[in-house]
This record gives structure tokens, C-alpha cells and sequence, in this order.
């Protein structure tokens, strides 16, 4: 059962990055947010659409660092993810999406482990936060939970999870609500982080150890997705100097690349070729254990709002 879910995964990958590949149309006008949910035009036009959206596809899905995980024969273990009992108390759409992210991150640990039942709470307290930030349209949670409680269906399960996450971002960034889209992507991305760093403490195998030190490329780019709206509130200023901090961890990790085989691939109807490249990570167990203490310290103090 095992490579039967890891073969979907891959599969699932694929298609998440081929569905990130957005629709440049124009914006919709159907639906006006109120004031207090807009940024300076100015400001979210820093980056390209098309700068954002080769970030968001570096970046990854819910499901790679879990996929990885349960690669390695890592057990499932349910503390280490996010708690969903205080996430009706949250009262800033700034922690909504952070929030959001994080259980998207979990809930693909989740599925790929396929603990239905935790799952389907994940999937409830996912599905009120959606519905706060008004994109719950894209998360059909009976259908979800009638996926999560058949087992069989976990290939579905995976495809509309990951599919319902892209389709939120798509459309917060295309209605002028791009920095719920980043804190929304930002905290995906830690969670992910700081479930391999919970790992790879009791487990530390050499793939996981450079799975996390590959983040220092990441990381950047999250830096570069959260710098346009970085001085529009205290909540945002704080994030950004705390992924900061984590950067700064990463400083002695050296990632050094060799050029692969050229592999032919189709796109859009045509073949290209795609040069691909091997990547070698190095860094020491000190610097891991201080990129593990900083990711713990962000992570748990947004957990913990």
C-alpha cells in the first residue's frame, strides 16, 4: 500500500505543477472586498504575476514533505501537528491564513498516512477558516469528508486537497488579496519545515537532513513573497523579521550544483528539453540543530495566538 500511495503522490506533483502554470485574464468584479482587506496597488505590484508564480511552484505542495516522510518509513505521529481547538478564537484574517496554510501542510500529513479520522476535524476547522477569509467556495468540505472516511479514495482525497489550496490562492491574488495568498503559502511552507525538522531528530536520515537544507533556495523566495506587503501591519513586520531570523540560520549550509542529463519533456503540446541539474548540500549538525530551534520558535508562536 505504501509505494501504491507514494506512486500517487508523484503523479499528484506533476499535476499540481502543471495546474500552478495560472490564467492571465483579467480580474473578476464580481465580488468587492471591504476596505480594511486592501493593499496599496503600489505595493502588490512589486512583483510580477509571473515572479509569483514561479515562487508559489518552488515553493511545493501540502503533500511533498509528508510524501517524503512516509518515503523514508518515518510512523505517523500525531503530535506533532497543529492543534484546531483555538482556531475559532482567532480574530485577524493575518492569522486565518497563516493558520490555514499550517493545516493544509497537516492535512496532507494527514491523508498521506491516511488517519481519516483526525483528518476529517483538520478538514472541518479548514473549511471555517476558508469561509473567514471568503474563498470557502473552493473547499468543498462534504465532499472532502466523504473522500477522508473512504480510504480507497485517497488519490481524490490528494488531488482536490492540493487543487482546493491552489484554487484559494489563485483567486486572493487575482482579486487584490495577495497578501492573504502569501501568509497563506508562508505558513504551508512551515509547517512542512517544521514537521521534517521535528523528524529528523529521532530520525535523521541524510535525504530528510538535506531536504531541510535545501530550504535555504526556498526561503528566499518566500522572503521575496512576503517583502511587498512587509510594512503593512505590525503582525506582517513581525513575520518577515522572523523569517528573517530563520534565513540567517541557513548561512553556513552550502549548496552547490552539477548540470544533469538533458531530458526531453512535453509542454503545452510541444517537446522541449529541459536541462536538469543535481543539487549537493553540506552543513553541519550545529547548524541544524539552530535551523530546528528558530523553525520550532516561529512556528509554535503562531500556533500558540
Amino acid at each position: 500500500m505504501m509505494k501504491k500511495v507514494l506512486a500517487i503522490t508523484q503523479v499528484l506533483l506533476i499535476l499540481v505543477l502543471i495546474s500552478s502554470c495560472r490564467n492571465q485574464g483579467d480580474k473578476g468584479s464580481e465580488f468587492v472586498f471591504p476596505e480594511s482587506d486592501s493593499i496599496p496597488v503600489k505595493e502588490s505590484e512589486k512583483l510580477s504575476r509571473e515572479a509569483i508564480d514561479d515562487i508559489v511552484q518552488n515553493i511545493g505542495s501540502p503533500v511533498e514533505m509528508a510524501a517524503l516522510l512516509m518515503g523514508l518509513e518515518v510512523p505517523f505521529i500525531s503530535e506533532h501537528l497543529a492543534s484546531v481547538e483555538q482556531a475559532e478564537n482567532l480574530s485577524t484574517n493575518h492569522q486565518k491564513a497563516l493558520r490555514l496554510g499550517i493545516y493544509g501542510a497537516d492535512l496532507g500529513y494527514l491523508n498521506i498516512y491516511q488517519k481519516t479520522g483526525t483528518a476529517v476535524e483538520t478538514l472541518s476547522t479548514i473549511n471555517k477558516l476558508a469561509d473567514g477569509l471568503r474563498v470557502g467556495q473552493y473547499f468543498n468540505f462534504e465532499t472532502l469528508k466523504n473522500l477522508a472516511l473512504n480510504k480507497s479514495n485517497i488519490d481524490s482525497l490528494l488531488f482536490l486537497s492540493v487543487r482546493s489550496y491552489n484554487q484559494m490562492d489563485e483567486y486572493l491574488r487575482k482579486n487584490d488579496r495577495g497578501y492573504l495568498s502569501a501568509l497563506m503559502i508562508t505558513g504551508v511552507w512551515l509547517e512542512a519545515q517544521y514537521l521534517a525538522c521535528q523528524v529528523v531528530k529521532d530520525y535523521p536520515h541524510i535525504d530528510l537532513k538535506n531536504r531541510i537544507g535545501e530550504q535555504k533556495i526556498i526561503i528566499n523566495d518566500l522572503l521575496m513573497l512576503l517583502r511587498p506587503y512587509n510594512e503593512s501591519s505590525d503582525e506582517y513586520a513581525e513575520l518577515y523579521r522572523d523569517i528573517e531570523m530563520l534565513k540567517r540560520e541557513y548561512s553556513d549550509v552550502d549548496i552547490t550544483y552539477t548540470p544533469g542529463e538533458p531530458e526531453t519533456v512535453e509542454k503545452d503540446g510541444r517537446l522541449i528539453v529541459v536541462q536538469r541539474e543535481e543539487s549537493s548540500v553540506e552543513f553541519s549538525d550545529e547548524v541544524l540543530k539552530g535551523i530546528i530551534i528558530k523553525t520550532e520558535e516561529i512556528r509554535n508562536k503562531i500556533v500558540s495566538l
